[in-house]
C-alpha cells in the first residue's frame, strides 16, 4: 500500500461502515419515520405555544391586539389608557355641549363630563393610595388628540354624527379594557375599582349605541 494512504475499515458481514449506515436509514419502517415526524412537529408546536403568551403580553394596549386576544393589560397600560380615555371623554363632551343642537346628545355629553371627571379623580387617588409604580399621563396621546382635533373642525349635524360614532367606539374600547383588567389585573385595589366602574361604562356604551343608530 502506498505511504500516506489510509486503509479502509474492514467490512463486517460483507459491508463497510458507510454501507451499514445507509442500510440503517433505508431499513427504518414507515411507522418509525412517521413517529419521528410527529415528535418533531409536537416539539415545534410546543415551542410556539409557550412563546405566544409572552409575545401577546409584550404588545401595548394601543395596538388593539391585546383586546382581540383577550390579554389582560399591564397595570401601566391600564392606567395610561383609562386616564387618556377620561381626558378624551371630558374634552370631547365639552365640545358637544357647545356645538350640538340635539337635546339627547347634549344631555349625554353633560353626563360624560360628570362621570369621567369622577373616574379621573378616583384613578388618581388610587394610584397614590395604593402606591402604584406607574406614570399617569397628563395629556392625550396622538390618536385621541387627532380625534379631538377632527371634532373641533366640525359643526352642526356633521359634528353630532362624528361625536356619536366616536363615543360608541371609545366606550367599546373602555368596556373591553376595564373588563379584562377586572378579570386578571395585577393590582388588587385597581382590579376591584375596574370591576365596580365597569357597569357605568357598559351603560354609557348602550346609550352611545342608541344615539349612533
Amino acid at each position: 500500500m502506498p505511504a500516506g494512504r489510509r486503509r479502509s475499515p474492514l467490512p463486517i458481514n460483507g459491508r463497510r461502515p458507510e454501507q451499514r449506515r445507509r442500510a440503517g436509514v433505508a431499513s427504518r419502517t414507515p411507522k418509525e419515520a412517521s413517529m419521528k415526524k410527529y415528535l418533531t412537529a409536537a416539539v415545534a408546536a410546543g415551542a410556539i405555544l409557550c412563546a405566544a403568551p409572552v409575545m401577546a403580553q409584550s404588545l401595548g394596549e394601543k395596538t388593539g391586539v391585546n383586546a382581540a386576544l383577550g390579554v389582560t393589560p399591564s397595570t401601566q397600560d391600564f392606567v395610561t389608557q383609562a386616564a387618556v380615555s377620561d381626558m378624551f371623554e371630558i374634552e370631547s363632551a365639552k365640545l358637544a355641549v357647545e356645538r350640538t343642537s340635539d337635546a339627547p346628545t347634549k344631555a349625554f355629553a353633560q353626563q360624560m363630563i360628570t362621570d369621567h371627571t369622577k373616574t379621573s379623580q378616583e384613578l388618581k387617588g388610587l394610584v397614590s393610595s395604593a402606591n402604584l409604580q406607574v406614570n399617569l399621563p397628563t395629556s392625550l396621546d396622538k390618536s385621541h388628540q387627532d380625534k379631538l382635533d377632527r371634532l373641533r373642525s366640525l359643526n352642526g349635524a356633521e359634528f353630532t354624527d362624528a361625536y356619536h360614532k366616536m363615543q360608541e367606539d371609545a366606550h367599546k374600547d373602555a368596556v373591553s379594557l376595564f373588563k379584562r383588567y377586572a378579570s386578571g389585573g395585577e393590582s388588587a385595589p385597581l382590579k376591584d375599582w375596574a370591576g365596580k366602574t365597569l357597569p357605568a361604562l357598559e351603560h354609557h356604551l348602550k346609550v352611545a349605541d342608541d344615539l349612533n343608530k
